[in-house]
């Protein structure tokens, strides 16, 4: 499992994501139904894209386990973004 260093914490990551774009930026992503939005490091980002991604070809086992990674290492930007 591959894992990313952000503002001196240690992030597993729960899918082989593709974190050479924006590498240590900070990206606002808004909630796509309410409009609220949140800012997530680069790679949060890319684990949430891999969550919407799982959800539209309904990939249930992924789509879960990345909810899960959200509750756990980002549970704020979590009920903004995807409860």
């Amino acid at each position: 499992m591959r894992t990313v260093t952000w503002n001196n914490k240690e992030y597993p990551l729960p899918f082989k994501v593709n974190l050479k774009w924006d590498n240590g930026k900070v990206i606002n992503v808004q909630n796509r139904f309410g409009g609220q939005s949140c800012d997530l490091p680069w790679f949060a980002v890319a684990v949430y894209d891999m969550i919407m991604g799982a959800e539209l070809l309904e990939q249930w086992e992924d789509h879960a386990q990345g909810l899960d990674w959200f509750r756990k290492h980002f549970p704020k930007e979590y009920m903004v973004l995807l409860d």
